[in-house]
């Protein structure tokens, strides 16, 4: 990463109020800032977090050079102590985090900073860039990968992305959430995403005809030979032409791994009629592909229709989140430390009860049912409570109060992990395989009445009694013109 292009990859208020913390003796003061969202895009009942990895390299490596320093004292908006301050940033505090690939839910921190005011407050632009967009693709292409039912998802979106960034770490997240690859050679280059691909529409017209095109295709990869089959016709020309080609190329060496792509056309009927055709000539081994304008919803239909498809290539709604595509998490305040290093709780009130925020310094339990082994709800915690397991312990649907849950045989496992301590890293960043394996098991542990695409189970997140009972006392001070 290099620092230098994200230092100022920053909201003007971020560096104004950093200013006024330094000028008003308040820079120093320790702050809890938590990143966490609202709603969960597309309805699903859950969302993966990501976006962890570009975050701490971020924050490790931030700092200010001279010709940004030189471009903020232009503004004539900051005091030259707080630029000279500036000139010698680095991050000191503690982050903590769930690990990428976590299943998460509306509410509760997947993210908490603890620093200086100064140096807190300057880090949300850049992690909320990161984690909103990554979680979001992530998100996205795990309903994609579940929908087409243990066939491969190959990410195709990088023409499609917002930008070269979002379509490099865009396929990372999809790479992370269970597609099987990537089109984009940068993110093979940059995080080991495997890439692949077959060929474009333009190789098959620059031929003079759709039979030399395959076959010189097959010379050329015979160990990867997918042939688009959609430029004129598929049925009439593209799949008896593909069969030919194969023929003649690929099996007088042996070679039966190899495909067709679809890329237009009503895909249920042409894959039924394209299986049909390859399976006489006795290409049995020859793989269907298919794209354009996949989402989880057409997948589905496709299968449901019985199409004979063996993988997909899923571009520009998954790469842009189309259907919904903002994630929507947020940066705030949640506590200070005073003189004597207590801890004092904020919080935001609204009259929009979404955004009256969780206030203290907590941690979240995950809690597991011993006998299934599946994650049943979530507690978020003030940072000083423990979850006794060998007690009985009631949990409440935070949106339906009148539903509750006793667990009396259950596991609870902290979700949050340290990451930053004193401004060092304490975290070792898993590989993306890791990562990846780690997310698809995570996700099993989810019930399947959790996962599902159109009313899924409202999974319980819930406040212990100690964090309930102080919102509902800071709610009711602020309604009384309280601080």
């Amino acid at each position: 990463m290099d620092e230098q292009r994200f230092s100022l990859l920053t909201d003007f208020y971020e560096l104004t109020m950093c200013n006024g913390y330094y000028k008003t003796g308040l820079s120093k003061t320790i702050t809890y800032f938590d990143v966490f969202f609202r709603r969960v895009p597309d309805g699903g009942g859950f969302a993966i977090a990501a976006g962890l990895e570009q975050v701490v390299d971020y924050i490790e490596n931030l700092k200010f050079s001279p010709e940004d320093i030189e471009f903020l004292r232009s503004k004539k908006a900051f005091s030259d102590e707080y630029l000279d301050y500036m000139a010698g940033f680095r991050f000191t505090g503690d982050v903590y985090a769930v690990p990428e690939g976590t299943p998460v839910f509306p509410g509760e921190p997947i993210l908490t900073v603890r620093a200086p005011a100064a140096e807190a407050q300057i880090l949300e632009t850049f992690i909320l860039l990161t984690i909103n967009h990554q979680s979001l693709i992530a998100t996205k292409a795990n309903r994609i990968v579940r929908a087409a039912k243990g066939r491969a998802v190959v990410e195709f979106g990088a023409r499609r992305a917002h930008g070269p960034s979002a379509a490099v770490l865009g396929a990372r997240a999809a790479y992370i959430a269970g597609c099987a690859g990537t089109s984009c050679v940068l993110a093979d280059k940059e995080h080991g995403i495997p890439s692949s691909g077959t060929m474009a529409h333009s190789w098959v017209q620059i031929f003079e005809n759709e039979y030399e095109a395959f076959v010189n295709y097959c010379k050329m990869y015979p160990q990867n030979a997918i042939l688009l089959v959609d430029t004129y016709n598929v049925l009439k020309s593209g799949v008896p032409n593909a069969i030919r080609a194969i023929k003649e190329v690929l099996h007088p060496q042996g070679i039966t791994r190899c495909g067709i792509r679809i890329d237009s056309g009503d895909m249920a009927y042409l894959s039924i009629k394209a299986r049909q055709a390859l399976d006489e000539a006795g290409l049995t081994d020859c793989k269907i592909f298919v794209s354009s304008s996949l989402d989880e919803h057409l997948i589905g239909d496709l299968i449901a229709q019985g199409a004979c498809i063996d993988a997909f290539g899923v571009g520009e709604r998954l790469i842009t989140a189309k259907s919904d595509p903002v994630f929507g998490g947020v940066y705030k305040l949640c506590a200070i430390e005073d003189a004597q290093g207590k801890v004092v709780p904020k919080i935001k009130i609204s009259e929009n009860v979404t955004k009256i925020n969780n206030p203290h310094f907590k941690k979240v339990y995950r809690l597991f049912e011993n006998p299934s082994g599946k994650a049943v709800a979530d507690l978020i915690c003030v940072h000083d409570e423990t979850v006794d397991s060998s007690q009985p312990l009631e949990i409440f649907d935070p949106d339906e109060n009148w539903k509750r849950k006793i667990l009396t045989d259950f596991t609870a496992k902290e979700l949050l992990v340290p990451i930053f301590k004193d401004g060092q890293k304490v975290y070792q960043t898993p590989a993306i395989q890791e990562i990846k394996e780690y997310c698809k098991h995570q996700i099993d542990l989810l019930w399947d009445e959790v996962k599902r695409f159109e009313n899924p189970h409202n999974y319980y997140v819930d406040l212990s009694q100690k964090l309930w009972d102080l919102k509902q006392d800071m709610i009711e001070q602020g309604r009384l013109g309280g601080s």
